[in-house]
């Protein structure tokens, strides 16, 4: 009997233990994902300032093109502008939300003859900070809920 509770008591003593280092080697684990996160993040084109200083007034678009590459994106009406847009998002830890530090949008204004016009280089205090992907989907009409719904469902029946 006495070997049998002396057993017990020595087989508690190290279960509380093992338990505190296993929750230890746990969350070290999950915690060692974060540390060392580098969250800088370059989104989109990334403008050399040598390549920008080559771009000269009165140069074809074809020059442009094969200088820079191809824009992010054109004007709608014409096609008289092109954007190269560049975003440096940054992120303290890994599962925090990322802001934007640094937002450039590099433009290049075209004559009717595809000429280089003028040259501007707009930055963060040039504007607002253009959200590229919103994850959200306008929709025409009014907001629908859950019981609404259901009650229209209702008169219907």
């Amino acid at each position: 009997m006495k070997f049998v509770r002396a057993r017990r008591v020595h087989g508690n003593c190290r279960a509380p233990g093992s338990a505190k280092l296993a929750f230890a080697m746990a969350l070290a684990l999950g915690l060692g994902g974060c540390i060392g996160y580098d969250g800088t993040v370059v989104h989109g084109y990334q403008l050399n300032s040598k390549t920008a200083e080559q771009v000269k007034i009165g140069s074809s678009a074809e020059q442009i093109l094969v200088l820079l590459g191809s824009p992010t994106t054109t004007s709608t009406v014409g096609g008289a502008a092109w954007y190269y847009v560049s975003q440096v998002t940054d992120r303290s830890l890994g599962f925090m939300p990322p802001r934007v530090t640094d937002q450039r949008v590099f433009a290049v204004y075209f004559t009717k003859e595809k000429k280089v016009e003028r040259v501007a280089n707009y930055g963060m205090e040039d504007g607002k900070v253009v959200d590229f992907v919103s994850r959200t989907t306008p929709t025409a009409g009014a907001e629908s809920t859950f019981l609404k719904g259901m009650f229209l469902n209702l008169m219907h029946f």
